[in-house]
């Protein structure tokens, strides 16, 4: 494949100087790290988050190209947004969503299938309206996790789609190449999501992980959007989910 104009260039993040990328989620954790880094190495933005409030702080700090406040999950908003973009931008970060732990016992069915519908129909929202507004050779990347891959009370909805985004990734990737379509799956990181989940058991959750991992620290979300930034510029990159855990799938239960 041959890169076209504005994308092939250094492979890391010096190759984003003067590019457009769109940060779904970007209000917080992963999402507004990433934007950070996008933005202090040199390329522009464009914000979407479902919270205004909080969208219109990371605007304040970063300075898009513009912003636009809705719910991710909701398709229809995603197309009128993708067909509203003027330019062409060169990358897609979709951060939006959190894992859904559901016990089978006392499960909402409504809400387990709810949980499939949105997130699997998230990624091919953007997959079919975002294609036609992401230049050749630039990456449509989605945020999935690693933590779910071990079976466990209440893991089936979560671990379920867990081991589908892999293969949807890799079968766009054929489907709408030469724009790439590639993967981040992350185990603990810590973000307000994970302090949000866990509540008054973090402390004891960052320090299990320092003691245990074989990186001797917790993953923040500086980590994750490096390797987010690495992938958006290194071009030789498609169809792919690129774990980051610091070894924590290497430990024993």
């Amino acid at each position: 494949m041959t890169a076209a104009p504005g994308v092939s260039g250094p492979h890391g993040p010096s190759g984003l100087a003067g590019r457009t990328v769109v940060v779904i989620g970007a209000s917080a954790g992963i999402g507004l790290e990433t934007a950070r880094q996008v933005r202090a190495a040199g390329g522009g933005l464009i914000l979407v988050a479902r919270d205004p409030e909080r969208l219109e702080r990371a605007a304040v700090e970063l300075r898009p190209q513009a912003t636009a406040a809705f719910d991710a999950n909701d398709t229809d908003r995603v197309e009128e947004f993708f067909e509203a973009l003027r330019e062409p931008v060169d990358h897609v970060m979709v951060t939006a969503g959190s894992p859904a732990y559901m016990p089978l016992d006392g499960m909402d069915l409504t809400a387990a299938r709810r949980q499939f519908s949105d997130r699997l129909g998230m990624t091919l929202a953007v997959a079919l309206h975002g294609r036609r507004k992401v230049r050749a050779g630039g990456t449509l990347l989605f945020m999935g996790g690693t933590g779910a891959r071990r079976p466990g009370i209440g893991m089936s909805v979560v671990g379920a789609m867990t081991a589908a985004l892999p293969a949807l990734v890799a079968n766009l990737a054929l489907e709408i190449a030469p724009v790439r379509v590639n993967a981040i799956a992350a185990g603990f990181v810590d973000t307000p999501l994970s302090a949000s989940l866990l509540g008054d058991q973090l402390d004891a959750r960052r320090e299990e992980l320092r003691s245990r991992l074989p990186i001797r620290r917790v993953v923040g979300p500086g980590d994750v959007a490096s390797l987010a930034l690495h992938i958006m510029a290194n071009d030789a990159l498609t169809g792919a989910t690129y774990d980051i855990d610091g070894g924590q799938q290497l430990l024993p239960h």
